[in-house]
């Protein structure tokens, strides 16, 4: 059975590699385009992994990372940040927060399977 991804990023853009990328390596990907979009669609859709932006409006993907690890059945879901921030301290704050592994804007596609293998290991099928 496929792994299900949420790819959250207010980007358009972005998503659509994303999806792509997971959906060519055989993963189903969800989309939402900001925190309060994702927590919604969490309520009724199950996921194996998710891949967060860091800036968004209305919620940002630490308050999501926070909010979700305190969520019963995602306290301990695997989680990409993926983000053009590189500031030592903002990945402190995300590990802090949760976070299982981030990858920095923007991504080759190889380098996004490889976090996402390595975080959430069992294959796609």
């Amino acid at each position: 059975m496929s792994k299900k991804v949420m790819a959250v990023d207010d980007s358009p853009t972005v998503r659509t590699v994303l999806k792509s990328t997971l959906t060519d390596a055989g993963y189903i990907v969800v989309e939402a385009s900001n925190g309060q979009e994702a927590m919604r669609m969490l309520e009724e859709c199950k996921i194996d992994l998710l891949v967060t932006d860091l800036n968004m409006p209305k919620m940002n993907g630490l308050e999501l990372i926070r909010a979700l690890r305190k969520t019963p059945g995602y306290r301990f879901i695997p989680i990409i940040m993926l983000t053009s921030e590189t500031q030592i301290d903002l990945k402190t704050e995300g590990r802090k927060a949760g976070a299982s592994g981030w990858v920095t804007k923007p991504f080759c596609p190889n380098q996004l399977l490889a976090v996402t293998r390595m975080v959430c290991p069992e294959k796609a099928a």
